[in-house]
């Protein structure tokens, strides 16, 4: 039986502008939220999904985040035990 593991993908979909809380999201670039709430409730008008999201505050990003289940790769097989001798016999 294989195990399953859940894989976040990040997609960027807005960046801080200076000065302030002010974000631009990447689906309607001409358009500036006076703060990260108003940018998610945007975002939220312009696609209706209920992603989670990720702040990157110190690189003024707003991802969304997309999880999937996939099966977990199984670990690779150990190495070989090493022999060792001397006199050069194994």
């Amino acid at each position: 039986m294989s195990e399953l593991e859940t894989k976040e993908e990040l997609v960027l979909i807005a960046n801080r502008k200076a000065p302030g809380d002010q974000w631009v999201l990447l689906i309607d670039p001409n358009h500036v939220y006076p703060s990260l709430t108003e940018a998610l409730e945007g975002y939220y008008q312009e696609t209706q999904t209920t992603d989670d999201f990720r702040l990157a505050p110190s690189e003024g990003k707003l991802y969304t985040i997309f999880s999937k289940t996939v099966e977990k790769a199984p670990p690779p097989p150990p190495p070989p035990p090493k022999k060792f001798n001397m006199y050069g016999d194994y």
